[in-house]
């Protein structure tokens, strides 16, 4: 495996299941654009119109080729920034949240990461161009990784390969050093940093992300129809056994157990109905719970009559009188 430091994890729950160096602070390039995006989201609309600063526009490297006093909309420049890592887009966004003060907006970046816990992190620029003092980490750019796939916008934007904006095509360079894909019920990120070339780090990412799929497997803990329990019954009815409402099938860490914890009360008051809920099944592995499963009556047992319930408490007193002579 190349690169200065890695991380993968389980995107659900957060579990980390392979690092290298995951608090290393390293340069992080494009990843910085993941903080823009972030603070643009916050703070204003996807269909506000911005107008291009020359010096957004003559900031080379990755670019979109935008011209100065050009207007687009904040969505379009999202996807120039996600997809083709411009980073003349990236710091029009930048101008724009700063109202028209980069420095202001990289205070907004840095202020942002030490809410979110970003212990290892510190920004000098909104595009992630090299600059002293720059750095991130694998722990912490994933772990942003993971709170901006909660909106939808970027989640539709980071599946698309190509776009365009105002005429212009953009492509994806490929140069991404975060990669998340969701197999068998089973969503995996892999952050790679500091790889040597592009062919390399795409491979290694694919290893990452593949050696993290292999880490579960699929099981069905709980099946539907099947009983869980016995439940004791009032006036000495014989027991009734709970069975589980539907099945329940999940990923789950491979090699390690899986905890099946029965809920259900000590004694069943009467009457019961069939299907009524009686109790849960809940499946745990490492103390978290993967889910839960109502169980149900299997049959409807009625109340005694007013005899039936006399002939009950006196069989139960000769019964404690019997214990008394023994």
């Amino acid at each position: 495996m190349t690169g200065r430091a890695w991380l993968v994890e389980n995107g659900a729950t957060g579990e980390v299941l392979l690092v290298h160096n995951a608090r290393q602070r390293v340069p992080i390039a494009s990843i910085t654009k993941l903080m823009t995006v972030l603070l643009t989201l916050e703070h204003v609309r996807l269909n506000d119109v911005v107008t291009v600063t020359r010096d957004a526009a003559s900031v080379g490297e990755s670019s979109a080729n935008l011209r100065p006093g050009e207007r687009l909309t904040v969505r379009e420049l999202l996807e120039a920034a996600l997809i083709q890592s411009a980073n003349d887009a990236a710091d029009a966004l930048a101008d724009y949240v700063g109202h028209g003060s980069q420095a202001r907006f990289v205070a907004m970046m840095n202020a942002r990461a030490r809410r979110l816990g970003l212990r290892n992190t510190h920004y000098v620029r909104p595009d992630g161009l090299d600059a002293a003092g720059h750095y991130s980490s694998a722990r912490d750019v994933t772990f942003l990784a993971r709170v901006l796939m909660h909106y939808p916008v970027v989640r539709q934007i980071v599946r698309r390969r190509t776009a365009a904006i105002t005429g212009a095509s953009l492509h994806t360079w490929g140069w991404s050093e975060i990669a998340a894909a969701r197999r068998g019920g089973v969503s995996i990120y892999a952050t790679l940093i500091g790889s040597p070339d592009r062919g390399r780090r795409n491979a290694d990412l694919t290893r990452l992300l593949d050696w993290g799929f292999s880490q579960y497997v699929r099981a069905r803990p709980v099946v539907k129809g099947r009983a869980y329990a016995e439940a004791r019954l009032a006036y000495g009815r014989s027991p009734l056994k709970l069975i589980a409402a539907g099945s329940l099938a999940a990923p789950f860490r491979a090699g390690l157990p899986v905890v099946r914890r029965v809920v259900f009360p000590d004694v069943v008051s009467l009457p019961v109905s069939r299907g009524q809920s009686l109790g849960k099944v809940r499946i745990y592995q490492r103390g978290r719970l993967v889910g839960a499963v109502p169980l149900l009556a299997s049959r409807s047992v009625g109340r005694p009559g007013v005899a039936g319930r006399a002939g009950w408490y006196a069989r139960r007193t000769l019964h404690h009188m019997a214990g008394w002579f023994s």
